[in-house]
């Protein structure tokens, strides 16, 4: 029998709280009326509500469905989730990884940047979740309350370092869990979603579901941001053969035999040159592998937006 108070935080000052992988497996959790408190949950959810917390500084490892933060203000957050949303929140800082549009309602002083975080057990917890780390809308949100003349949100900056926000566990207990906050090591690849790109030069590129579909993606983006490109935006989705005539255009026919295996991963580069880039980096490390990357400068911009455009259409967004 399962016993709620496992998995509830609650009426807690001044401490330094959380569970360990393998503690929720899965299952509901609550926060509420928390003051001042350091709180992890280093495990998988169902959905999380948090509720009345003032000042505090929360890690949240991945959530199958909703969190949901209410009459919050003043904390800061590592979220991983499938749906994002607040209400009458105030001074919310959140590093965010959310599959779908995250949404705030009467919320202000809300700022947001991009989930980076590891340890160990981050990537299973992500699958156990059923989490792709490369759907990630984290700039794209949703004021459901907008006021006219204010914003409501804003984006974190660009240089901010996670740690500052949300430090690693104090308590024994917690230290075990080998923690990096590296932006290298980050089980979700950095970002910049909304913000301003470098350039007016973008490149898709494109992997097709196999068995190294992931670690070919992230091999790419190292290699990539390694030579100063941007990494822009990433989707993870299921393709059908129409989608692929529309998408790759006149090489789709190569590409709709792979789309059986399952969904593809899709990066988006940005920066002077990126194209060219792109194609030389793939010609030399992944020879061999069927990649889809785009053909020219002329044509990138179109395969981002035909993809993209596609992809949130798909996800509903």
């Amino acid at each position: 029998q399962i016993d709620p108070k496992d998995y509830t935080f609650s009426g807690l000052k001044d401490e330094t709280v959380g569970r360990l992988p393998g503690k929720v497996a899965g299952q509901q959790f609550v926060i509420q009326d928390c003051e001042n408190c350091n709180i992890y949950i280093f495990d998988h959810s169902a959905t999380i509500t948090i509720d009345d917390c003032i000042n505090c500084k929360i890690f949240l490892g991945p959530i199958k469905g909703s969190v949901f933060f209410r009459d919050c203000k003043d904390c800061k957050c590592i979220v991983a989730c499938q749906q994002f949303r607040t209400r009458d929140c105030r001074k919310l800082e959140v590093f965010l990884c959310c599959a779908t549009q995250p949404i705030i309602e009467s919320s202000t002083g809300m700022k947001f940047g991009c989930f980076q975080y590891y340890y160990p057990e981050l990537a299973l917890q992500f699958k156990d979740a059923g989490l792709s780390i490369f759907n990630n809308t984290w700039s794209n949100i949703h004021d459901f309350t907008p006021v006219s003349g204010e914003n409501n949100w804003g984006l974190l900056p660009e240089n901010a370092v996670v740690q500052d926000y949300v430090p690693l566990p104090s308590s024994e207990e917690l230290k075990a869990v080998r923690i990096s906050t590296d932006a290298t090591r980050s089980i979700i690849p950095i970002t910049r979603g909304r913000r301003q790109k470098c350039s007016d030069e973008s490149c898709l590129a494109v992997f097709f579901a196999g068995d190294y579909t992931t670690a070919n993606a992230r091999k790419l983006i190292d290699e990539m941001t390694g030579k100063g490109f941007q990494l822009v935006q990433t989707k993870e989705i299921s393709m059908k053969a129409e989608d692929a005539h529309r998408v790759f255009k006149q090489c789709a026919s190569e590409f709709i035999p792979l789309l059986e295996k399952g969904p593809v991963a899709a990066l988006e580069f940005n920066g002077d040159g990126a194209v060219e880039a792109c194609q030389s980096t793939i010609n030399d490390v992944f020879s061999g592998t069927k990649v889809f990357v785009s053909e020219s400068k002329a044509s990138a911009s179109q395969d981002v937006d035909n993809f993209f455009n596609f992809a949130d259409m798909q996800m509903g967004m």
